[in-house]
């Protein structure tokens, strides 16, 4: 007997990962959402920034943890883990990106998607 799992919606998922960065006192969260742009490749980006490669490791694998504990949701894909300068964890519906400061000003991935409503998260500190 095969059990299908429930899917759960983007919204729900952005918020986990909101959360799991918040967790782990990531900067600057911004929640991109691109859900009425046609080109768009997922509902959401949930961009933030960590201080160090260290705690830029550490935001990613809370955000791992946390969507796993919470939703029960692992990522589809991740990339950038060898150099923590950006860990993007694809989750389809919904991206994380997760930057080291000075790599985050270079892509400016918010001025890419400048169309999309953005969600500026306040810092927890």
């Amino acid at each position: 007997m095969n059990i299908v799992k429930p899917e759960i919606d983007s919204v729900t998922l952005s918020n986990a990962v909101v959360e799991g960065m918040q967790e782990n006192k990531a900067k600057d969260i911004v929640v991109l959402d691109l859900r009425e742009i046609p080109s768009a490749v997922s509902d959401f980006f949930v961009i933030c920034s960590g201080e160090s490669s260290t705690q830029v490791d550490g935001i990613s694998n809370s955000v791992v943890r946390h969507t796993r504990k919470e939703l029960k949701e692992k990522p589809w894909h991740e990339e950038g883990k060898t150099n923590s300068e950006w860990v993007l964890l694809d989750y389809v519906s919904v991206v994380a990106h997760i930057f080291y400061q000075d790599t985050r000003s270079f892509y400016d991935l918010e001025s890419l998607w400048a169309d999309a409503v953005r969600t500026n998260i306040p810092n927890l500190d």
